[in-house]
């Protein structure tokens, strides 16, 4: 196995590769792009960023690693033509995502997005009113108590039940919520045909798809017509897939009760943006995935990757090259 690296990794990474390799293999590490164009040709896998340039040199090339999960900016039309293989990082976020999806539910539901906002204002406010007197009895239902969700009663939407999607639901259905799914691939899902009945019905709609040809910007004013009035849209798939202009247009309009978003169409958001002061929005920049366990489960794949292709093994995480995942 010939194999080039580049950008470089730092040496103590580079021996773990070494050791997957095998005695056998050549690993050039390349420094700079010069030397990587130098080295191409005789390569026949590749880890780091592909470009066209270096792609153009590629006489032997078998297998391409991307570093990342997302392939949006990562592949190109001589790539997706290209015969070799291309695998990615899918598969390293899914709790850490999961996590960050319950975690907008619980605020949300428990009015805490409003809370932490009047407590930097010093306000003792609770959303729906002062509580009830308990002459009122414990079975009366008042303001403050509708003004709060009770958890597992509600209704999550997924779209897209890929790895992540399926670790949302998981979690979902752990705090009791009742959870339906769309995605085109995933037998256990509803089909996308069924998408609008999903949004009908659902308290929570968390988009979970990758950016692909057919999901870009897919939610827009139609889509969001179709939720309910009282329901949160949460994001942490894709910024393309959601059109940030009609988002503001319908939370203006009430068209939905919020929205909690970690992708935007573009990063980082503009300071001047009107989501930045809606107080039923929800905006962390671009983190849900992160967390002390993701750079080992990255070099976890890498290494596996590179002892299967050594091997003659197929190889983990393979994409269909066309549709970007």
């Amino acid at each position: 196995m010939n194999l080039l690296i580049h950008p470089p990794v730092d040496e103590r990474r580079l021996q773990l590769v070494r050791e997957a390799a095998g005695s056998s293999a050549t690993i050039v590490n390349a420094e700079s792009a010069e030397a990587a164009l130098a080295a191409i040709p005789e390569a026949d896998a590749f880890f780091g960023k592909m470009t066209p340039e270096l792609l153009a040199r590629a006489d032997r090339l078998r297998w391409v690693q991307s570093p990342t999960a997302s392939l949006e900016h990562y592949i190109f039309p001589a790539l997706a033509d290209h015969p070799c293989e291309l695998t990615n990082m899918r598969g390293l976020y899914s709790d850490v995502i999961a996590d960050h999806v319950m975690a907008y539910v619980l605020c949300f539901a428990r009015n805490l997005h409003l809370y932490i906002r009047r407590q930097s204002e010093h306000r003792w406010e609770p959303e729906g009113g002062a509580p009830a007197s308990f002459l009122t009895g414990p079975a009366t239902v008042t303001a403050l108590d509708r003004a709060h969700l009770h958890v597992a009663d509600q209704t999550m939407g997924i779209v897209g039940l890929g790895a992540i999607g399926s670790e949302i639901r998981r979690r979902a259905e752990a705090f009791g919520m009742r959870v339906a799914a769309v995605d085109p691939m995933n037998p256990d899902a509803w089909p996308m045909e069924r998408l609008p009945e999903l949004l009908a019905h659902s308290t929570f709609v968390v988009v979970a798809a990758p950016h692909t040809p057919r999901t870009e910007r897919m939610f827009r004013t139609p889509l969001f017509a179709k939720m309910q009035p009282s329901s949160y849209l949460i994001n942490i798939g894709r910024g393309a897939i959601v059109v940030l202009d009609d988002l503001v247009e319908a939370l203006r309009e009430k068209t939905i009760a919020g929205a909690a978003l970690d992708v935007f169409e573009a990063e980082p958001l503009p300071e001047a943006h009107p989501l930045w002061d809606m107080p039923n929005v929800i905006l962390t920049p671009h983190i849900a995935g992160y967390s002390p366990r993701i750079p080992e489960r990255h070099l976890a794949v890498l290494l596996e990757n590179i002892r299967r292709f050594a091997a003659g093994d197929p190889l983990k995480n393979v994409v269909n090259k066309h549709e970007w995942f």
